[in-house]
């Protein structure tokens, strides 16, 4: 390959012209011919068993041109970038405009180039850090979430039902005297003030004992889904089977000791406490990370393409994938229940992305200005922290992920730490 031209056409675009020459052209055309020569019938030959020459002769002298240009395209489109020594996001239209057998073939492709963008002040950047220090009563109420993991459902005989039970009943609703379609069920298991049902239908069952049988009158909402019942009276016949109350277990040294790592109450409330505050100070520390990369988006300064933004958005859309394939759904059974496309996915995606990208960008910018490089031994622990997080082999990590990749990402690091160590943060309650 001969990169004969690099022409900027506007800003980070550029149409490179390379040509393959004549003796590689005619060893792709020699390949292509190895390969499909099956394909083509030739009078007084078997199928798959004529020279090249004659098929040539038969078909036209191009028929094996298509198959050469096609094998050799993406690596001469490779060696002109890398020739070419412009940092390229994206590859675009690309055409022949000249083949032949003496003149091999020559291309043209259009390039778009990774921008040159700006960014000042970025230092000195205000933001605000806000606590939230752990009170008793925050610490009494994850108490009390532990606790209610740990209840347990017994059997209430001795009174009616209460706000807050759970009742196992049967029910069938009649509108205007007839039955309708889903308005029955039996041992239906329900907890009372969940306003699980139609409003109303709740309260008329506390009150009742066990074994009661009622009817239970409301009035369906206007803005109930099915049409034949918006609006109207209707009537349940319910039957009560069984009454049940939430147990809590007693808040002292043994529940501690059943729920924790601990011996006393005293000490699980003292981690609960140190975990509370702990969970607090990282979420803070995320909101002011936030805060600074936000104003770091505003002060990006250039004309980034939008080819830029595609890419990203495709690869969150990948990555969506990948997640929804790790939940046991895939994409396509995604987008049919949600009525989308992968193209209005990819626009939901959009503005993430664009945040995405001129983040990446302001931190490589900042890196460059600042001379941030990340050590050896930093470069080492990422692929160590890497093989551990993936159960691989670090050499095998290191050959997948590659050194460029890890580099770039602890200089972005490090610039962010760098944009955080000099900013202006204040603290409030």
């Amino acid at each position: 390959m001969n990169l004969t031209g690099k022409n900027q056409k506007e800003t980070n675009r550029y149409e490179l012209t390379f040509e393959v020459p004549a003796e590689d052209f005619q060893k792709a055309v020699e390949d292509a011919y190895h390969a499909k020569r099956s394909r083509y019938n030739v009078p007084g030959f078997r199928r798959g068993k004529a020279p090249r020459t004659f098929i040539e002769r038969y078909y036209g002298e191009s028929v094996f041109f298509e198959d050469a240009v096609d094998k050799l395209f993406r690596p001469a489109v490779s060696d002109a970038i890398e020739a070419s020594e412009l940092e390229v996001i994206h590859v675009g239209q690309a055409d022949v405009t000249e083949i032949g057998r003496e003149t091999g073939v020559k291309f043209t492709v259009e390039v778009v180039t990774k921008p040159e963008i700006e960014i000042k002040d970025y230092k000195g950047i205000e933001a605000k850090k806000h606590l939230h220090p752990v009170t008793d009563e925050d610490v009494e109420k994850e108490l009390g979430r532990v606790q209610d993991r740990n209840s347990r459902m017994v059997t209430v005989e001795d009174r009616a039902a209460e706000n807050g039970d759970t009742v196992d009943i049967d029910y069938e609703g009649f509108c205007e005297g007839e039955a309708f379609d889903g308005g029955k069920a039996e041992n239906y298991s329900l907890n009372l003030g969940s306003n699980t049902f139609i409003p109303g239908f709740e309260d008329q069952i506390v009150g009742h004992a066990t074994g009661d049988e009622f009817d239970v009158n409301v009035t369906f909402p206007e803005e109930y889904h099915a049409e034949n019942l918006k609006g109207k009276p209707a009537v349940f016949k319910v039957k009560l089977h069984e009454i049940k109350k939430k147990e809590l277990p007693e808040l002292d040294d043994e529940f501690a000791k059943d729920v924790s790592e601990f011996d006393t109450l005293e000490q699980y409330k003292a981690d609960i406490r140190e975990r509370l505050a702990k969970d607090r100070e990282q979420a803070a520390n995320a909101e002011v990370e936030n805060q600074l990369l936000e104003t770091l988006v505003a002060k990006v300064e250039g004309e980034i393409p939008p080819e830029m933004y595609d890419n990203e958005a495709e690869e969150n859309v990948n990555s969506f994938a990948y997640r929804l394939q790790a939940q046991g759904l895939d994409l396509q059974t995604y987008l049919k229940y949600t009525g989308m496309d992968v193209n209005a996915l990819k626009e939901q995606f959009k503005p993430q992305a664009e945040q995405q990208v001129k983040i990446r960008l302001a931190l490589e910018k900042i890196a460059a200005n600042e001379n941030l490089e990340p050590t050896e031994e930093a470069i080492s622990a990422e692929f160590k922290k890497l093989a551990d997080a993936y159960q691989m082999e670090e050499d095998r990590v290191r050959e997948l992920v590659g050194d460029t990749q890890v580099k770039a990402d602890l200089r972005s690091q490090m610039a962010l730490d760098f944009v955080k160590s000099n900013a202006n943060v204040s603290e409030e309650e």
